[in-house]
């Protein structure tokens, strides 16, 4: 979306009806993707390392939860077919 606002093809009235987004939102991730994009071509010692920015408990903790309501539901439903 961004992108296609640099591009400038259409206007920005015309892409938030197409994509049914406020202008200013289009606005907004456009001005995102100006201010950030040197951050591509940056050397690589100014990114952060794939260990310091994934946290790593909080996902495994996550994954944990949603297996366990999973387990949850399926047993649920099996209940539910036995009942039919």
């Amino acid at each position: 979306m961004a992108i296609e606002a640099l591009k400038e093809r259409q206007t920005l009235s015309q892409l938030a009806q197409k994509y049914e987004l406020h202008p200013n939102q289009i606005s907004q991730w456009k001005q995102e993707l100006l201010s950030g994009s040197e951050q591509v071509f940056s050397s690589k010692k100014n990114k952060p390392t794939p260990e310091s920015s994934i946290p790593t408990k909080e996902l495994y903790a996550k994954i944990g939860q949603l297996e366990m309501e999973r387990d949850f539901l399926k047993k649920s439903l099996d209940k539910w077919d036995l009942m039919k």
